[in-house]
């Protein structure tokens, strides 16, 4: 019989006893869930800077991909608020919701993209050039591809969908912001202002996946 059963013990037997520890299960998630919090947190803070540059690059380089980045920001930042949201919460209804929401945020945009990009080429708007869009889709790229990456791992982890799938959401953001920096350069170096537009239509490709993924997903054979 061990001590702490005995009943014989002392209360200095009893004192010297180990007391009871957190579940290193418990204490992971709770690891877990502030990085989580910290990666949405800097993501919000990140794609609000965003915004205010992004509206001043797109202005004065008259450019849809600017623009089109610019409101790619304000998805990011609503799916962003959505998943900081579930995360304070629990239940899979919870869940279902934030995903509902994610996938009209993608929807929204793909809409946004699609008509914008197509007016730009029909009409031959051409965009001027823009250093400051360069420079910040160059490090705005390198941003999101490394916070989507941690929320990949972190939401597997977790077993929360939600994180994972606002990873795409990031994942997407890096892949737009590379796009835009592609069209930027060759506008800039080649003049080819078609590739602005062209831009546009790489994220629409990318958030109608999303969208169908999210409402309709695939159920594997049981």
């Amino acid at each position: 019989m061990t001590p702490a059963s005995d009943p014989s013990a002392t209360p200095a037997t009893q004192a010297r006893q180990p007391s009871p520890v957190t579940p290193p299960g418990d204490a992971r998630r709770r690891m877990l869930l502030r990085r989580g919090f910290v990666l949405e947190y800097t993501t919000l803070g990140w794609n609000a800077a965003g915004i205010i540059v992004l509206a001043y690059a797109a202005i004065t380089a008259r450019s849809v991909a600017l623009a089109g980045f610019g409101l790619d920001s304000l998805v990011e930042i609503g799916a962003s608020t959505v998943v900081i949201w579930e995360l304070s919460g629990t239940g899979e209804d919870r869940q279902r919701r934030a995903l509902r929401l994610i996938g009209v945020a993608f929807a929204a945009l793909a809409i946004y993209l699609a008509v914008q990009s197509t007016w730009v080429l029909v009409t031959g708007y051409r965009p001027h050039h823009s250093p400051l869009g360069i420079g910040w889709t160059a490090v705005t790229a390198a941003a999101m591809f490394t916070l989507a990456y941690g929320k990949a791992r972190t939401g597997k982890a977790l077993g929360n969908p939600v994180l994972a799938t606002e990873g795409q959401v990031t994942l997407i953001d890096g892949i737009l912001a590379s796009a835009v920096l592609a069209g930027l350069l060759f506008n800039a170096l080649a003049g080819w202002w078609q590739a602005d537009p062209a831009a546009g239509y790489i994220l629409v490709f990318y958030a109608a996946r999303e969208v169908r993924d999210i409402f309709w997903p695939k159920h594997s054979p049981a």
